[in-house]
């Protein structure tokens, strides 16, 4: 790879992330108390469960694809959790590995239709959405709390650093889950079929590329991930509920298109989508710390953020490219 190319590889995240340090500095020149380390910690801690989805969401997009069922899968998995916890009475070490397994198999399933009776992946994953949620809503239609001692101390738990600062064990698993990601799509056979596959389709089978496993593949990690965010917003919420994560799928799109993964395939960087994540809930807590606004208005508000920081950043994206 050129340095050129190089160079316009990491441009979007690179985009990205001063956009975040613009915002940060922004923050704290105008409300007091908002530059330290733990506003930055918190939003990892209040976002853990949407990294983990937007991880997911990030293979799905590399290969052109999208999932649309994201958000209806994290609220099953809180559902079958929360369910199976306070009824049965189920182990978390028995539920946890149930659920993850689901939503893999969730993801395969539609990962196999979409090869194998090439459906567009908006139409097979909108139906995954509605199933999905519908799920929810056959297992009950009320919260469900989560009152397990074992789920319950986990969730509760804060891991001391320095400085007062803390975080919360969600964040040591998302970062797992970025750092094993971020290996399989750079150093692994998989990660250069993802990236073969958005770039070319036809290309890539020429190459010999298994492109029907890849897109399997690729469903099937991003089901994994919607239940492992599932699993993690049970230990935010405490509970399982079929209105939760309800829009998170376009959050977890947000959060990938702004960390400069193109929503065509073949380009983007897993570090991208981590500070895409880093400024949707930078934005919520500048809002939070505002305390004047509606919460429509604040809907409004991210939505004409994200449209600014999507249109600066296929700018500088399109000029580097001439």
């Amino acid at each position: 790879m050129s340095a050129l190319a190089s160079r316009q590889r990491y441009l979007p995240a690179l985009v990205t992330g001063c956009l975040f340090a613009a915002m940060f500095v922004a923050g704290g020149i105008r409300y007091e108390g908002f530059a330290s380390g733990q506003v930055i910690l918190n939003v990892f801690v209040d976002n853990a469960f949407l990294l983990v989805v937007a991880v997911g969401m990030t293979f799905v997009i590399l290969t052109g694809g999208i999932d649309l069922s994201v958000g209806s899968v994290v609220a099953l998995s809180t559902m079958i959790a929360a369910t199976l916890m306070s009824g049965p009475g189920w182990p978390p070490y028995v539920v946890i590995p149930l659920v993850l397994l689901i939503g893999s198999g969730l993801g395969l399933v539609m990962g196999y239709i979409i090869h194998a009776f090439d459906i567009q992946p908006f139409i097979v994953t909108l139906a995954g959405m509605f199933l999905a949620r519908g799920l929810c809503y056959t297992i009950g239609t009320e919260s469900v709390p989560i009152e397990d001692a074992t789920f319950t101390a986990f969730a509760q738990t804060r891991i001391d650093l320095f400085a007062e600062m803390w975080i919360s064990p969600s964040v040591i698993i998302a970062a797992v889950v970025v750092a094993v990601a971020a290996y399989v799509l750079h150093y692994t056979r998989l990660g250069r079929a993802v990236y073969a596959t958005g770039g070319s389709e036809q290309s890539a089978l020429l190459m010999g590329l298994p492109v029907g496993r890849t897109k399997i593949a690729v469903y099937t990690i991003s089901g994994f991930c919607s239940a492992l965010g599932g699993v993690l917003l049970s230990f935010y919420m405490l509970s399982g509920y079929g209105l939760h994560a309800v829009g998170m799928e376009l959050d977890a799109i947000a959060a990938v298109v702004i960390g400069g993964t193109l929503l065509t395939g073949g380009s983007g960087l897993l570090l991208g989508t981590v500070l895409g994540v880093l400024v949707l809930g930078l934005i919520q807590t500048i809002i939070s710390f505002e305390g004047t606004l509606s919460s429509w208005w604040t809907k409004i508000f991210i939505g004409l953020l994200l449209f600014v920081f999507i249109v600066l950043q296929r700018l500088f994206s399109s000029r580097s490219s001439r």
